[in-house]
């Protein structure tokens, strides 16, 4: 029998993580308080707001109402004991990743990443922090790599661009049995296809630029706590003093040091919308999905193209794992190789209703070549490895009739 207490994941959307106090109770959309600055009764209750005694806001970088909305709706979403909203994905990444390593650890991660992902790990390595990359995150290659100055699993649900899969539970088990966490970028997945926290990871990152906006009109990102990880002092030195936390001691320890030190908070008409955006995934999701398994079955079998990526065609890789794991939709990228470089900026330079963007998510479709612009600054083979070619497209598909966009694809492929 179904909880009476818990919402599903269309209502959870236009009602879970209700609004505190300090937000205006007639109003039905959380008001943008656009304020560097929050004035208080008295020096007090400040003093009790800087040493976290007392609830409330001083400053927009280190809290505003209308961005713990926002993080409340998407800790409530992705299944976690609350959020932390950053002023882009890259940004949560790097937040999560320096907050558990510290010069001398290692991570753990796959190779196959969004090439922005793989160039921060370039910086880490610069930082001290060493990068150890598997093909694919599964626990017999984590075998292989996972040392005694691991601290972390690094994997997205869905790879972008060759688009993968990940088998989240059992990598979580493994890890687990490590005493490893797994952190899990959910970009291209949204919470929509999978709440990878309800499945064993630990730690959700997402570039919020993408599905939860959805209208691409603004950059932000997103981590979400499971608050489940029980983290050791010894190997997670940064994190001792916030052990009294329990189940925030990251995000506390985030809130209250690197995040708030390094400026990577959100701004509150970011949070806003975000907030809009986040009450239609559901709907757009489900256009999306369906757009792009009849884009992927038509390119397919259209003889225009060759080696079409996308999870929701029988003969893909990691069909029955998508399957399973995301209740039978199978995500709004599609990938495929023109047959040369010279071929594949002709379609991207033909498409009619396609915008030629390097976002997704987007209402809109957005095709993109990702050898010349997201994996640009990647070698031959970090390009190869993440499925990248130069005849590689990436489709990011929309919601508009699908019959247009075969109709236009199939006049800029021939």
């Amino acid at each position: 029998m179904a909880d009476k207490n818990k919402m599903r994941f269309a209502t959870a959307l236009l009602h879970a993580g209700k609004p505190d106090g300090g937000v205006t109770p007639a109003a039905t959309m959380v008001p943008v308080y656009q304020t560097s600055a929050f004035q208080q009764e008295s020096a007090e209750r400040l003093e009790g707001i800087f040493h976290n005694t007392q609830p409330g806001y001083c400053y927009t970088r280190v809290g505003n109402p209308t961005v713990s909305s926002f993080e409340r709706r998407m800790a409530a979403i992705e299944g976690g004991v609350g959020a932390l909203a950053c002023a882009s994905g890259m940004a949560a990444t790097f937040n999560v990743i320096c907050g558990l390593c510290e010069a001398g650890d290692e991570l753990v991660a796959s190779s196959c990443l969004y090439g922005g992902t793989l160039e921060l790990f370039e910086d880490l390595e610069r930082m001290g922090i060493t990068v150890r990359r598997v093909d694919d995150v599964t626990p017999e290659q984590l075998a292989g790599a996972v040392t005694d100055r691991t601290r972390l699993v690094f994997a997205e649900t869905i790879s972008n661009p060759r688009l993968g899969v990940l088998d989240i539970p059992s990598v979580a088990a493994w890890c687990h049995g490590q005493g490893l966490p797994l952190v899990v970028d959910n970009t291209v997945a949204s919470p929509y296809l999978c709440r990878p926290l309800e499945l064993g990871a630990d730690v959700v990152v997402e570039s919020a630029s993408k599905y939860v906006n959805g209208g691409g009109n603004a950059i932000s990102g997103v981590i979400v706590d499971s608050g489940k990880f029980r983290w050791d002092a010894e190997r997670y030195p940064a994190l001792a003093k916030w052990r009294k936390m329990g189940p925030f001691a990251l995000l506390a320890r985030l809130r209250n040091g690197l995040w708030r030190d390094t400026g990577a908070c959100l701004a509150p008409v970011t949070a806003f919308l975000n907030c809009v955006g986040l009450e239609t995934l559901a709907v757009r999701m489900e256009r999306a999905c369906e757009n792009s398994l009849e884009l992927a079955t038509w390119l397919s079998g259209s003889g225009l193209v060759s080696e079409v990526g996308y999870p929701g065609l029988p003969d893909a890789p990691d069909h029955e794992l998508a399957a399973r794991q995301f209740g039978g939709k199978f995500g709004a990228l599609v990938t495929f190789r023109a047959g040369s470089r010279e071929k594949a900026f002709k379609f991207v330079n033909s498409v009619r209703y396609a915008y030629r963007a390097s976002n997704i998510g987007d209402v809109k479709t957005l095709v993109l070549h990702p050898a010349s612009t997201i994996f640009a600054d990647n070698t031959p083979e970090e390009r190869e490895l993440a499925g990248v070619y130069d005849d590689s497209v990436r489709v990011s598909v929309g919601i508009e009739d699908v019959e247009d966009l075969i109709e236009d694809f199939r006049q800029a492929l021939s």
